[in-house]
């Protein structure tokens, strides 16, 4: 078994962009390679093959690497329901939702399940990269750990520890986090990896070389800032830190998706980010929703508090003028549950409050259940005018329609089945379904039909998010493989 282990200075330095890189980079020179996130806390995730649960970023490696996910490759992922508590899903599953103290305790259980994993992986792939979560030096976290160095040391892997020079204080983040640790795990550390630079590299040589003394470790490489290169994103933060607005032209097509406070599964929105003539942005107030063609709201974690959010801030008064006017107004998972007449939580799965009405306007109530739906799945426009489509869910509620106008009909398990519920002779319409807009020709379809109604011209798009995908996944092993000293790498990886 070879495998390495790609650590952070702290959380959003880019630790999932580089695995990604290294596995596409491995798969490139013919080396059967997969990755895996010992524990990861996002809300943003996808579903299996056989029905699990797991962090989208290992999706994305997975696709990265070319292999299909699996379960094995994140075996605990924590899904924050509110500030204090997160569902913890295990190899796929809900198994408790915990506060954090209840979890530094859990994580003692859990160690079992992640030796597991890896050693499932380690069965079937020549290497394993492995990422870390958040960073090895948070010393509050140390104990159970099951993340970072706890990792490391289950199987002596080797760890590069990686610093987002962009932010800035990255050789005082290399060697704070040096010094923070135990000599047992300094000695696993074989290198530091800079990222995001901007600049002459040769400006850095005298800085590395005294962290290089310091620390007798090397630095691997420096890994440029670019853009240009379209994955889907690790967790939220992407949502403050990025640009998220483009093709701000009096023709173009204005989407605006509802930044809820407990957002999850953001990336089913990435595609129209690279749509000609499509003007995407993420707001929070109705002040920002007022030039929007379309509104968009997203999955949740917490459906009834995202509801309370919506409420709070206007948008149920908004909507309701926004369609009189003509808007449109979609909802997806979570926000396709609020576009609904009730919402009942009567086991307090996600929130305190059992019953709420809903923005009302779908004739539907949906009742949150122990049990949670996920399964991958193939369908199909309700004419049939699209086929093969694929998707996947995840939600804890079951939706109860009193109305008979469905969005898709849907295939799994040998069942077929009808998806979503669509109102206002089409301008409102909701599906559980993830992934949907991944499908370029619904997709371009779609955004034509919407074009024709404000009178728009339409547009004749080549542009493929699956293809641009590929594109930007050899982009980025290309990247590494220029930014970093190759030959020391293979050697300390062992290939």
């Amino acid at each position: 078994m070879k495998g390495l282990m790609i650590q952070g200075t702290s959380s959003h330095v880019g630790k999932s962009v580089i695995v990604a890189a290294i596995l596409r980079f491995l798969r490139n020179k013919g080396i059967l390679c997969a990755p895996f996130k010992p524990q990861n806390m996002a809300l943003n995730s996808f579903v299996t093959l056989d029905g699990c649960e797991i962090g989208r970023a290992q999706a994305v490696q997975a696709e990265a690497a070319k292999v299909i996910p699996t379960k094995e490759m994140n075996p605990v992922l924590l899904k924050p329901t509110t500030d204090s508590k997160a569902q913890v899903v295990v190899l796929g599953k809900p198994w408790k939702n915990l506060s954090a103290k209840e979890y530094v305790e859990a994580k003692k259980e859990l160690k079992k399940v992640v030796k597991n994993s890896f050693l499932t992986l380690a069965q079937i792939y020549e290497v394993i990269v492995v990422e870390g979560a958040g960073s090895p030096a948070e010393i509050n976290l140390r104990k159970n750990d099951i993340a970072n160095m706890g990792f490391a040391k289950m199987f002596d892997i080797p760890v590069f520890i990686v610093g987002d020079i962009d932010r800035g204080g990255v050789y005082a983040s290399f060697y704070g986090t040096y010094a923070l640790l135990t000599k047992k795990e300094k000695s696993l550390i074989k290198g530091f990896i800079i990222n995001k630079f901007r600049g002459d590299i040769t400006l850095l040589k005298d800085a590395n070389e005294f962290i290089e003394r310091k620390t007798k470790k090397t630095v691997l490489g420096v890994i440029p800032y670019f853009t240009g290169i379209s994955i889907p994103e690790e967790d939220g933060v992407a949502l403050s830190e990025k640009f998220l607005k483009k093709n701000d032209i009096e023709s173009a097509l204005k989407i605006r998706i509802i930044k809820l406070p407990r957002i999850s599964n953001f990336t089913d929105f990435a595609p129209f980010f690279g749509e000609d003539r499509v003007d995407v942005a993420y707001i929070s107030t109705v002040k920002e929703a007022k030039d929007a063609h379309v509104i968009m709201i997203p999955g949740s974690k917490n459906t009834i508090e995202d509801l309370i959010f919506l409420k709070k801030e206007g948008f149920q008064e908004f909507l309701k003028e926004f369609l009189a006017k003509g808007g449109y107004l979609i909802g997806i998972c979570g926000g396709y549950q609020m576009l609904g007449e009730v919402i009942e939580d009567p086991y307090n799965i996600e929130s305190s409050v059992r019953k709420i009405e809903g923005l009302g306007f779908i004739p539907m109530k949906t009742v949150m259940e122990k049990t949670k739906q996920l399964r991958q799945i193939l369908f199909e426009t309700l004419d049939g005018s699209i086929k093969d489509m694929q998707g996947y869910e995840i939600h804890m509620g079951n939706s109860y329609i009193s109305g008979n106008s469905p969005l898709f009909k849907v295939y799994h398990d040998g069942k077929n089945f009808y998806d979503g519920y669509v109102a206002f002779n089409g301008r409102v319409w909701g599906s559980y379904i993830h992934g949907l807009f991944d499908n370029d020709e619904f997709r371009h379809k779609w955004l034509n039909d919407v074009r024709r109604h404000f009178g728009l011209e339409e547009v004749e798009s080549s542009y493929s998010y699956i293809e641009e995908k590929e594109k930007a996944y050899d982009r980025l092993g290309k990247i590494f493989e220029n930014s970093v000293d190759v030959d020391k790498f293979l050697k300390i990886l062992g290939v």
